[in-house]
């Protein structure tokens, strides 16, 4: 995840949204490496490698992308089974924190870093190649996530260059980039950046809608555009910010009226209090869980087909709500840095020391 600052830019299937809720909150049961897990809840997947994973892109019950620290590309077409290395050659040194997948074939994978170190690859034969499409040639631009609306059109971002948030648009499907003109950015607060913590700070839902999660100044914020990018107004956040490990680090749009946000302090050890809170009206204003997540929260996702229930992960656990964001409980210890669900109705997990997981029937 990244605050601010170097040191702190570099830190490192088939189940409705009621039914994978009551699963998730099941009665405990061993399930082997020495911890007891609710029954049909996440179920690791042996991916052979020690990389953290905070970009994740999950395409289906069989098929999924993780992108990792190590410049490490792993993908799956068996539910998880087994995983392939795809990882772009000479990349080890990139630090890969966002990948958004248009199937099985086709992905974009973002690496984060000051200068030249944020870059965007391509792939369209499954990893077997890739291209090299943007390099950051700003040493002031530091990008953390990106979205795509469509197979072609997508946006990265990049915290405050002069003052401003700074946004890279994609019309052929990652093959090329360009700077967004900022005229239409609101000023940057002082101190605010984003976390490229779960490859969840910028996010989308339907052909234009775009959502910006901030943090580290004073006042967390949300930003959202509804021209993909071209201008964009700005609300406050009800999670904790003030310094530079605070705020919001993970969106979740179920449509683009009905909002998630994750967030608070990603220290182990402090407090994170009213870490989540919700949106109905697109992102306009926010109004904090009366029970919210139990601690800092990275990655939320809405189960698929479901108006009301949705998933939230973090390093010391899994929380999920059945009512829309009011109260969220959690239903899992496991550590997982990012979550993503599929139109049919799988859920996936991803984070530290090469874990992965998939919610069980």
């Amino acid at each position: 995840m990244k605050p601010m600052g170097k040191t702190r830019r570099m830190l490192s299937v088939g189940l409705g949204g009621v039914a994978l809720a009551a699963a998730l909150t099941a009665p405990a049961q061993a399930h082997g490496h020495g911890e007891d897990r609710p029954a049909r809840s996440w179920q690791l997947t042996q991916t052979g490698t020690d990389a953290r994973f905070r970009g994740l892109a999950a395409v289906s019950r069989t098929t999924a992308w993780v992108a990792g620290t190590k410049g490490t590309v792993l993908r799956t077409a068996d539910g998880g089974r087994h995983w392939r290395d795809v990882s772009p050659p000479g990349a080890g040194e990139l630090e890969f924190r966002d990948v958004e997948a248009f199937d099985g074939r086709r992905a974009v994978v973002l690496a984060i870093g000051e200068g030249e170190a944020s870059r965007v690859y391509r792939t369209e034969d499954g990893g077997a190649t890739w291209k090299e499409s943007f390099r950051n040639a700003d040493p002031k631009a530091f990008y953390d996530c990106l979205t795509f609306f469509d197979h072609r059109h997508g946006l990265a971002v990049s915290d405050p260059v002069d003052g401003k948030y700074r946004i890279l648009s994609t019309a052929d499907g990652g093959r090329s980039w360009k700077v967004l003109p900022n005229a239409g950015m609101p000023e940057a607060q002082p101190g605010e950046a984003s976390f490229a913590a779960s490859g969840q700070c910028l996010v989308s839902s339907g052909p234009h809608d775009v959502w910006l999660a901030t943090g580290g100044a004073a006042t967390a914020r949300v930003l959202h555009s509804a021209d993909r990018g071209l201008t964009w107004t700005a609300a406050a956040s009800t999670i904790p910010a003030g310094d530079p490990a605070r705020g919001v680090f993970g969106l979740a749009f179920r449509d683009r009226t009905h909002g998630l946000a994750v967030g608070g302090d990603y220290r182990a050890g402090q407090a994170s209090p009213r870490a989540s809170e919700a949106t109905g009206n697109g992102g306009r204003s926010w109004s904090p869980a009366t029970t919210p997540v139990a601690a800092y929260r990275s990655g939320v996702a809405w189960l698929p087909h479901s108006r009301s229930t949705a998933l939230a992960v973090g390093p010391t656990g899994t929380d999920t709500t059945t009512d829309g964001g009011r109260t969220w409980h959690t239903v899992d210890t496991g550590s997982y840095d990012t979550v993503d669900c599929t139109p049919d109705g799988a859920c996936w997990a991803a984070g530290e020391k090469g874990r992965v997981a998939r919610t069980t029937r």
